[in-house]
């Protein structure tokens, strides 16, 4: 009879680690997915931040008077550049980068030339696709830390979360300022 009870206990355990275990490595998934998923964002940006020097350099030749606009684009990419390496760091310098972007294109409808200039037309486009890619990951980022959120608040999860170090994550958000259309 002992010898059942023991080897029950010993069966409940097992259960019990491997539900445990697998609670665990859900978590480290999910995390996973949401780290890879800003890295994304990481990446969108940098290629975003390369091509801003291009787009400066031909509308120098074109607009050299508006020199508030230039170096107000280019302090926002460094400032993008050497924001923190977090959700609310990125998001906070690069929406202060998309204003002075619209800023610098809004330019172009100021000046025919410019507008009509091949390298600034392609360099548009190219910035164009890139915030398209930039909102995609955005999104990505924010649909993988919803998933991770939601398992940290799901029963029986919850009560393991904490213990093993798994904490909630901040979305990925625009500041109202780069919700609206920038006035020139």
């Amino acid at each position: 009879m002992l010898l059942i009870i023991l080897g029950s206990v010993l069966v409940i355990a097992i259960i019990g680690a491997l539900w445990v275990a697998g609670i665990y490595n859900t978590l480290v998934s999910l995390r996973n997915r949401f780290k890879n998923a800003f890295a994304q964002i990481d990446v969108q940006l940098e290629r975003r931040h390369d091509l801003i020097p291009n787009l400066v350099e031909t509308v120098k030749g074109y607009a050299s008077h508006e020199r508030e606009t230039l170096e107000g684009v280019i302090n926002a990419r460094n400032a993008a550049i050497q924001a923190p390496d977090t959700p609310d760091g990125q998001a906070g310098a690069n929406n202060m980068l998309e204003g002075a972007l619209g800023k610098l294109f809004a330019l172009g409808e100021a000046y025919p030339d410019l507008k009509a200039n091949q390298n600034f037309m392609q360099l548009q486009e190219e910035l164009t696709a890139t915030e398209g890619r930039v909102a995609y990951s955005r999104q990505f980022y924010n649909d993988s830390v919803l998933d991770y959120n939601n398992k940290l608040e799901q029963f029986p999860t919850v009560f393991f979360a904490k213990a093993m170090s798994f904490d909630r994550r901040e979305y990925f958000q625009a500041e109202e300022a780069a919700r609206t259309t920038p006035s020139v």
